[in-house]
């Protein structure tokens, strides 16, 4: 299984890329992943936030394939824990999927047939994060989930 992360927008804060490159490479010792930025849209200035929605949402659809695993990391999904977490992606594992991919959205949220296409909704709290910190954060859970599933000691430690 190839796991995507997808994320609309360029990650900007020194510090967050420097926390994501760190866990990228732990993570890549366990299973194939990548990071996909999509390009922020240009001209959105005077932009209606739902436009700007939509036309995120078909550059995000552009990226994906019909038999994609989709899961959208939105406040209002499905909360799991860190061994929930981990116990999802094992059965993703050990099911038929080629590709799971997780998506960050931007600042106003995905649209709705974006969401109807999706096969997961997960929220990493009920508390909003920027999108930004969302990144580095979904990525240590990612992580922290791949040390559950192996038994080793980063989780309780």
């Amino acid at each position: 299984m190839k796991t995507i992360f997808l994320l609309t927008g360029k990650t900007r804060n020194q510090y967050l890329i420097e926390g994501m490159r760190d866990y990228l490479k732990r993570i890549v010792n366990y299973t194939s992943f990548e990071i996909l930025e999509i390009p922020d849209l240009k001209n959105t200035r005077n932009m209606p936030p739902a436009v700007i929605s939509e036309k995120e949402g078909d550059l995000i659809l552009s990226h994906l394939d019909e038999k994609d695993f989709l899961v959208i990391l939105d406040e209002k999904g499905r909360q799991l824990s860190s061994e929930g977490l981990a116990g999802f992606l094992e059965g993703k594992m050990l099911g038929s999927v080629k590709r799971l991919v997780f998506v960050v959205g931007g600042a106003y949220g995905f649209p709705k047939r974006l969401l109807q296409r999706a096969d997961y909704v997960l929220s990493l709290s009920r508390m909003t994060f920027p999108h930004q910190l969302v990144r580095l954060v979904f990525l240590e859970q990612f992580y922290r989930a791949m040390t559950i599933i192996r038994g080793e000691p980063y989780h309780n430690a």
